[in-house]
């Protein structure tokens, strides 16, 4: 005997069929030929109608059809959605969603099914479903998001800065690349005006570039200063394209790419600069060469002179300047030609006294103290003593130089490891700009008015030749240079 549950679903299945079978001319034809695939269940979601482009659909006969139930056709990984999206289509829900079905040939579709529920004499009696092969769209929709995922992972690890315009210049994208090039996170860039991220002085130069591309939707290209989030500025090169909408031909937005080239502009900065100073080298060369030709005549005549006097006090100021003249005129040979260095071991302490006494003069007229602090008693080091004294000379000048109302300049000597020493030169002076700081050392880079820069330069380098190191810092209270040398 079957329970009463049975025998209500069995009595509904009853009136399906009778609906069925007596309005099959009126009710059921236009399923027959209607364009999507169609189906009826029972209460135990038995097929008791197919259409034929369901056949068609699942490769199965009417007459197969109608001995089974609706998970013969279901794939296993889609079973509990459909049962449950079929509880509550019998319970009196419309139901859609997406399942994958099994085909006769053993091929995976793609379907939605959208469940209605039938009802004869105010009960359910089974449902309706209409079911679409939407396996076209899964593929696309995997396709599209395999290509969104792969130009998101591009944009956020692309160095160079994607970033979007619309007409009027504010900001509606830009990649994640941004933050790590200009410091800026995106999202404080976003509806801002591009012009916020030029340098002032190039501002006028890329708004007419602009202009053009919006004249003549044309893509451009050219080179702009950047200013960064810290204040500092670097080199973009950009590279400007329009979307223009095919139906209408209006500008949609202005897709430009951002790279960071700073370090190619200093590289031809550098390479104009060296064949400055080659060339400043070659008229030192020469200037030197014709100042000593009248200097040698000149030191001769004053000797004969100086044989015939009496009073030789004045002739030995002129030889002590004119000795001063030649090794000036040494030292711009050094631009020429560098002196071959000759190492021997050499008193840090001595050293750096010999210098002190030679700049001495120069630091009282300027009202400049200079102190010296020795750690580790007397350090000596292999080096060539008059290159070294040239580096602390300059150096020396540069700090006191950099105090006009006076100040203090601290010299220390201390032992930096088991086989280096470490001198410190401190001042108290007005400190080098971090744009200049960052680039000290390059010829022509410098903080003094008509100065060339060329006395760090040459230092760094005779520091370099002795295989040390040499570190700048700087800020409102002063300057600090360190010089590593080994022993």
């Amino acid at each position: 005997m079957n329970s009463p549950v049975e025998e209500i679903k069995n009595e509904r299945k009853l009136l399906l069929k009778k609906l069925l079978n007596e309005g099959i001319e009126k009710r059921w034809k236009f399923l027959t030929n209607y364009p999507d695939a169609i189906f009826v269940l029972d209460f135990h979601g038995q097929f008791v109608f197919v259409n034929s482009r369901f056949e068609k659909l699942t490769q199965f006969a009417e007459e197969e059809l109608m001995t089974k139930k609706i998970q013969f056709l279901v794939d296993i990984g889609s079973l509990d959605k459909v049962f449950n999206y079929f509880h509550r289509a019998v319970l009196g829900q419309i139901q859609t969603f997406d399942c994958k079905i099994s085909t006769k040939a053993g091929n995976i579709i793609d379907t939605n099914f959208i469940i209605v529920p039938i009802i004869v004499e105010d009960a359910i009696v089974g449902v309706y479903v209409v079911a679409k092969d939407i396996t076209h769209y899964k593929r696309k929709k995997v396709e599209i998001r395999k290509i969104e995922e792969f130009y998101r992972v591009l944009t956020e690890n692309v160095v160079d800065i994607i970033l979007n315009t619309n007409r009027l210049g504010k900001i509606i994208y830009v990649s994640p690349s941004c933050e790590y090039v200009l410091g800026y996170k995106p999202e404080e860039l976003i509806g801002k005006h591009l012009s916020i991220l030029f340098y002032k002085d190039d501002l006028e130069r890329a708004s007419l570039e602009r202009e053009k591309l919006l004249t003549n939707y044309e893509n451009t290209r050219g080179s702009y200063r950047f200013c960064k989030k810290n204040g500092d500025f670097i080199w973009m090169e950009s590279v400007c394209k329009p979307i223009i909408d095919s139906d209408t031909q209006n500008l949609l937005e202005v897709v430009t790419v951002f790279r960071d080239i700073t370090e190619r502009r200093m590289t031809e900065e550098l390479m104009i600069n060296s064949e400055k100073l080659n060339i400043a080298g070659q008229l030192a060369a020469g200037i030197a060469h014709e100042v000593r030709n009248p200097l040698t005549a000149i030191k001769g005549f004053l000797q004969l002179m100086e044989a015939q006097s009496t009073n030789n006090l004045y002739f030995d100021i002129i030889k002590s300047e004119m000795d001063r003249i030649e090794l000036i005129l040494s030292e711009l040979l050094v631009l020429a030609k560098p002196l071959d260095a000759k190492f021997e071991s050499e008193n840090m302490n001595a050293l750096i006294n010999n210098v002190k006494t030679l700049i001495d003069t120069q630091a009282i007229l300027n009202n400049v103290q200079i102190d010296i602090v020795y750690e580790n008693g007397d350090l000596t080091i292999r080096c060539d003593k008059n290159q070294l004294k040239q580096v602390f000379i300059n150096f020396l000048k540069n700090a006191i130089e950099a105090m006009p109302n006076g100040g203090n300049i601290i010299i220390e000597i201390k032992k930096f490891s088991e086989d280096k020493a470490r001198i410190l030169i401190k001042d108290t002076g007005i400190g080098i700009p971090q744009h200049i700081l960052k680039r000290i050392g390059q010829p022509f880079i410098t903080t003094k008015q008509g100065g060339t820069g060329l006395g760090i330069m040459i230092s760094k380098q005779i520091i370099e030749n002795h295989k040390g190191t040499v570190h700048f810092w700087s800020d409102e209270k002063g300057t600090m240079i360190e010089m590593i040398l080994p022993f």
